[in-house]
């Protein structure tokens, strides 16, 4: 089920499932094909609706997909999706590694640390046992040269995979998948905390307080220094832009005409 795209804060969100969110990708990478995806929260959509470059870069992914609840209910409340689940971004890497499992699509992870990946490939591996990772990079945490990033993505592609991972944190992940789309021909997917979690370094929070919508306070809770800003700030600004769109007091679009000037993290 994919209803299309519908405007959350002037960032265009895909009112769709998992199961089909999983075929898109899965179809892309047996073709060989461009796809590029972020599963965004209220920090994400943020991102992109205080930032008009950003908003530029999400309204020009593929597929962007409401990672959190408070994104899920802000489709139903502002264009009736009618959605009942959200497309949270750990869960739907698991579920893309299935069916890469399955159907011998090998898979590349770029991002984090060297420790996080060794950690995450053993823990995949050990989950799914006929998925083949094709390789992983850490992160550089830096910006490159256009001449690096073309080294990059050249050696993801020469790795034989098909779907990459990307776990680079909001927003440099987006803004990765973005700028690396026509070099890669393959699908990336930015799935933020993912790595941590499946690398068994993060904790995930209890399934009621996700349901609730509540995964910002146990995560704040676990790493009170670097997010208090992200929550404290960001969720009531979101919650009070919410209700000016949802009454009309305020129209949100994204007029940038032309394309930011590239970033090329790493």
């Amino acid at each position: 089920m994919d209803q299309g795209k519908f405007n959350v804060l002037g960032i265009k969100v895909n009112a769709i499932d998992y199961d089909t969110t999983v075929e898109h990708v899965i179809a892309a990478a047996k073709a060989r094909a461009p796809l590029t995806l972020s599963a965004l929260a209220v920090h994400g959509v943020m991102t992109g609706a205080l930032d008009p470059e950003q908003g530029y870069r999400l309204n020009h992914l593929d597929l962007v997909v409401p990672d959190g609840q408070p994104v899920r209910w802000a489709l139903n409340l502002l264009h009736r999706a009618n959605l009942s689940d959200r497309v949270y971004g750990p869960t739907l890497m698991l579920r893309i590694c299935d069916r890469a499992a399955s159907e011998d699509l090998p898979i590349y992870l770029y991002g984090s640390r060297e420790t996080v990946l060794a950690a995450l490939v053993k823990n995949l591996q050990q989950r799914f046992p006929r998925l083949r990772v094709a390789g992983y990079t850490p992160s550089q945490f830096k910006q490159v040269t256009a001449t690096e990033q073309r080294q990059i993505a050249a050696a993801i592609v020469a790795s034989g995979a098909q779907i990459v991972f990307v776990g680079l944190g909001c927003p440099r992940q987006e803004v990765w998948v973005y700028e690396n789309r026509d070099l890669l021909a393959i699908p990336a997917i930015a799935v933020g905390a993912a790595f941590d979690f499946h690398a068994g370094l993060l904790p995930q929070a209890p399934t009621w307080m996700q349901k609730y919508g509540l995964e910002w306070l146990f995560r704040l809770g676990q790493e009170p220094g670097r997010l208090w800003r992200r929550y404290v700030l960001l969720n009531p600004q979101y919650i009070w832009l919410l209700m000016l769109q949802w009454l009309h007091l305020r129209r949100f679009e994204q007029p940038l005409p032309q394309p930011p000037e590239p970033l090329r993290y790493s």
